[in-house]
């Protein structure tokens, strides 16, 4: 027997035989060790083939929490690999004794406890400066004036506080989800499991990076709505054409200006999390998208709310400390040290997101597009992005034989790759199966309820099951969406239906009715930034993408994980 993988989620279900490598998808393994490991899809972060180059984004991160692992003696590594174009990664324990991993198990324990109790001071007087500080100095840096030379040593210098950044990124990923999940169990355990939802309304409704985001773009909608000619721009406007119009007139222009400073502030980010992916501010086209459906909500308060989601925690945790007035003092100053760290958590699982997962990610792009664009000059490569299909160690190698090497027909060979694997459906593992029951501790559940549970089967095709993520039922017509590249189909009061959301989608939760995802679980992203707008959210339903027609009258009841289609298209 062995361990079958969930379509959805990318997790371990119950023992069962695993399906064959199929033949179209054959991996030869780069260390033959790798094939003893259990590889899992990663559909949550990466759904599409990625480039050789985004491999290096791959292993950075997952190398990243391996060193965090070991900061808090949590006892398994991680490795991301690049098979066939797909991100697969695999989470394993250490080849330790298990009386050993007990015993890291214990001390793990006691450092994550140690490591919530600190987690807003330390981001706040130590990481967050660190991450600004490398921000800064990228920014500082020079690209077009400087030499080959110089271009190479900072490459180097990225390369190593990329490193540093993804270290961060996992010491407070590990406490700040953690912290959530240990507070939601509590909470469960002091007043019932059917009030899982209720411990999540008392983390809601504090501002964070990415509902800022949203936040400025929809004050910018109210000036669009306060200008006329701009409004009629953008209401009539193709949204890639926007920009050109709206520069015809001196309104139009002023209105650009602010646009632009929204792009500097939130626009370093794109849909994906790969450096192959253009960047808000080289393409506003979903930001100009989502003015369009902002101004067509002309007497909506966003801001108030969110402000009635902030009254209806402080009214609900009123009520729940009445409740526990005659609770042992023990338990209740552990209720409210978690309550507290959870708090915390909730907002930095968002800020830790935008400074290093987005705002780190545009800078070394950046630096990448202009090594394309010197290689290109020197017909090494037909465009700068082009060198994105190069691995970092080709990118090196072709700097410093420049302009002897011409890279093309690699490149060529590379994207033909990309396109044949986009036709082929990649299994949900690699390897070998792990033995044995899956780990249950409080970061092994924290990462399931991140990727979520297996969803139930349905026998009715008009009924797809997934994990509840936000409470609510809504109905709307299902508007599939592959890409940003075609928020601008999204109308509001849509059920927006997605393989999977990054925080540069948070925009569109303003106009969606409810959203459904083939992937993740109550703690994944989209099921936050759900319940942060008041919105049913169905996650980790492992088909809605390729089952749910676009146009289809669907019914979303996010507290019980399911859809209904109502109506064909």
């Amino acid at each position: 027997m062995s361990t079958t993988v969930s379509a959805a989620t990318g997790m371990p279900q119950a023992p069962h035989t695993v399906t064959p490598t199929p033949d179209a998808f054959p991996v030869t393994w780069e260390d033959p060790a790798d094939a003893s490991l259990f590889w899992l899809l990663q559909r949550m972060h990466f759904p599409e083939p990625m480039t050789p180059l985004d491999e290096w984004f791959l292993r950075t991160e997952f190398e990243g929490a391996t060193r965090a692992a070991q900061v808090y003696d949590l006892p398994f590594y991680a490795k991301g690999r690049r098979c066939n174009t797909y991100a697969y990664a695999a989470i394993a324990p250490l080849p330790l004794p298990p009386e050993e991993l007990a015993a890291m198990g214990q001390r793990a324990q006691g450092k994550l406890g140690a490591a919530m109790a600190r987690l807003g001071e330390q981001w706040n007087a130590e990481y967050l400066p660190e991450i600004q500080r490398y921000l800064d100095a990228w920014a500082a840096f020079d690209l077009a004036g400087a030499s080959m030379t110089e271009l190479l040593a900072h490459l180097h210098a990225m390369i190593e506080t990329r490193e540093r950044l993804w270290d961060i990124h996992f010491l407070v990923w590990f406490p700040a989800y953690t912290a959530i999940t240990l507070f939601e169990e509590l909470y469960r355990e002091l007043f019932g499991d059917e009030h899982t939802f209720d411990a999540y309304r008392l983390l809601q409704g504090f501002e964070n990076k990415t509902l800022e985001t949203t936040h400025a773009l929809w004050r910018l909608s109210r000036q669009a709505l306060a200008q006329p000619a701009v409004q009629q721009v953008l209401a009539e406007s193709d949204p890639a054409d926007a920009p050109a119009v709206l520069s015809r007139s001196a309104e139009g222009r002023a209105f650009l200006a602010q646009l632009q400073v929204y792009l500097h502030e939130y626009g370093q980010r794109s849909d994906k999390w790969v450096f192959s992916s253009l960047s808000w501010i080289e393409d506003p086209t979903p930001v100009i998208s989502n003015l369009q459906d902002y101004i067509t909500q002309p007497d909506r308060d966003l801001a108030a709310e969110t402000a009635r989601l902030a009254t209806e925690r402080e009214r609900l945790l009123a009520q729940v400390r009445a409740q526990m007035g005659d609770f042992p003092e023990p338990v209740v100053a552990h209720f409210e040290f978690l309550l507290k760290v959870a708090q915390q958590g909730s907002v930095l699982t968002e800020d830790h997101g935008f400074w290093i997962d987005f705002r780190g990610w545009y800078p070394v792009r950046c630096m990448f597009l202009e090594f394309g664009r010197r290689f290109a000059e020197a017909c090494a490569l037909d465009k700068p992005d082009d060198i994105f299909f190069l691995t970092l160690g080709e990118v090196r190698e072709t700097a410093q034989a420049l302009p002897a090497m011409d890279r093309r027909p690699l490149v060529a060979g590379r994207q033909a790759e990309v396109a044949y694997f986009q036709g082929i459906q990649p299994p949900p593992a690699l390897g070998t199966p792990p033995e044995g029951p899956p780990a249950d501790d409080p970061v092994s559940r924290t990462i399931g309820k991140f990727f979520g549970a297996p969803p139930q089967p349905s026998t009715d095709p008009n009924v797809l099951f997934g994990n509840a993520g936000s409470p609510g039922t809504a109905r709307g017509p299902a508007r599939v969406i592959r890409s940003l590249a075609e928020s601008a189909r999204l109308q509001p009061g849509d059920v927006l239906v997605v393989t999977t959301t990054a925080p540069p989608w948070t925009p569109l939760f303003a106009s969606a009715a409810a959203v459904v995802t083939d992937t993740g679980g109550i703690l994944s992203h989209c099921a936050v930034v759900a319940r942060e707008y008041g919105i049913p959210a169905v996650v980790g339903t492992g088909i809605a993408t390729s089952v749910i027609e676009d146009g289809q009258l669907v019914e979303v009841e996010g507290h019980t994980g399911t859809v209904r289609i109502l109506e064909t298209a």
